[in-house]
């Protein structure tokens, strides 16, 4: 008897192990453990956010103010703020934090660039920002401004690196061109492209900061130390790290939310036309409208047997904006098989069926505004072609065009 129980402690003990979920350390994790040995006896800027904790949720903000020989001197607040206490898009201001009593400076208000007068007397410049994997959002191009203002001034920046949500594998999009550079679309990359923030900030580093927003001129380029993640591996999504996901604005609030957000953002661009789920539970997970029938939408798209993706169909009244208290019917989306899904297709897929079913409501026909489309899309090429056809193939291949030879280049910057 002692012998079957040891052997069934055993076989239950193999089973365990083999679906424990892997253990992966982020930066921040990994520069305690080494004793804040790189920052001793500097004087310290900090960019982050509430995402920026350990597995024990403690702030990075107390973490380095707390840390022994380290100096952290002022905190630089990035959209949402440092405490993540501002909406989107609202400005934010400097303060004086609350908890720690050290200035904040605003990097999403009068200035979006850190001036050197906000820099005086830093010696390193620590970011430390969960990072959704997607092009469009603005905490990797505050990364970018603050390394533009660093590298001048000869100030360090060290980037506390973080899991890329998506995976490391994920590329789609083309590349932003000429004039169509923004806070949105700041970088010659794909839409998703497939990097750590850490990866992303050697990419744009020795690329040339803001990679070719310069017209060709070759900038300064920065200091830049990045504090690698120990276990972390590139085919992961944020589920498999086994770390806690802290939202790193309102409307990312889950950890697969970053899938949804690629795989509607751009859509939700269109003022007037889908409601993608902000201002309800579902951020980014739905399309909706009051006008909508979802079961006809629900029978097209499943008829163009779209990879790795289903839908379901649902009923919800928006609590918050141009909606608020209407009843909006349209479909939930999720993802049955990621690896073989392309995240950015499904609302090209959406729009292409709408377009279909309601002619009169074609998506660029009847938005006012296109310009934002135009820019998170790094092109007008999209939205120009898309309207001739309604159909994505007519798309398909100018999105893709860029993806093989950014692949190329990234894995140069590959640290996993």
């Amino acid at each position: 008897m002692n012998r079957i129980l040891i052997i069934s402690l055993t076989l239950l003990m193999s089973v365990l192990s083999a679906g424990k979920t892997p253990d992966v350390q982020t930066g921040i994790e990994v520069l305690r453990d080494n004793g804040f040995r790189s920052l001793q006896g500097k004087k310290v800027g900090l960019v982050t956010n509430p995402s920026g904790v350990d597995r024990n949720l403690r702030s990075t903000i107390d973490i380095l103010y707390n840390a022994p020989g380290v100096e952290l001197v002022a905190l630089y607040g990035p959209e949402h703020g440092v405490r993540g206490d501002m909406y989107a898009g609202d400005k934010v201001a400097d303060a004086r934090d609350p908890e720690t009593g050290l200035p904040v400076y605003s990097l999403y208000g009068a200035t979006r660039k850190p001036t050197p007068e906000m820099l005086k007397g830093i010696d390193v410049m620590v970011y430390d920002i969960q990072d959704v994997g997607v092009r469009s959002y603005t905490f990797i191009s505050t990364l970018g401004l603050v390394m533009e203002a660093c590298a001048p001034l000869g100030i360090e920046v060290m980037v506390l690196d973080r899991p890329n949500p998506l995976g490391g594998h994920k590329i789609e999009g083309c590349y932003v061109e000429d004039s169509f550079y923004s806070f949105v679309s700041q970088y010659r990359i794909p839409y998703v492209y497939g990097l750590t923030v850490g990866e992303l900030a050697r990419l744009i580093n020795e690329e040339g900061l803001n990679c070719g927003q310069k017209g060709g001129q070759e900038p300064a380029r920065c200091r830049l130390t990045v504090v690698p993640m120990k276990g972390w591996k590139r085919d992961m999504i944020y589920e498999d790290t086994g770390l806690p996901w802290v939202l790193p604005s309102p409307n990312i609030p889950f950890k697969d939310s970053p899938m949804y957000y690629a795989s509607s953002g751009i859509c939700g661009e269109l003022y007037g036309f889908m409601n993608i789920g902000v201002g309800y539970t579902l951020p980014f997970q739905v399309f909706g409208a009051t006008w909508l029938d979802p079961d006809r939408l629900k029978e097209v798209l499943e008829s163009y047997r779209i990879p790795g993706v289903s839908f379901r169909t649902i009923w919800y009244k928006p609590f918050s904006g141009s909606l608020q208290g209407k009843l909006v019917k349209g479909l939930q989306f999720f993802f049955t098989d990621y690896k073989a899904a392309r995240l950015t297709d499904v609302q090209f897929y959406v729009m292409q069926a709408v377009a279909e079913l309601y002619p009169d409501r074609k998506p660029f026909d009847i938005v006012e505004r296109v310009g934002l489309f135009d820019k998170v899309c790094g092109t007008d090429y999209i939205r120009k072609e898309f309207s001739k056809t309604h159909r994505l193939e007519s798309i398909r291949d100018y999105w893709r065009k860029d993806e093989a030879d950014f692949k190329a280049l990234a894995k140069k910057y590959w640290m996993y």
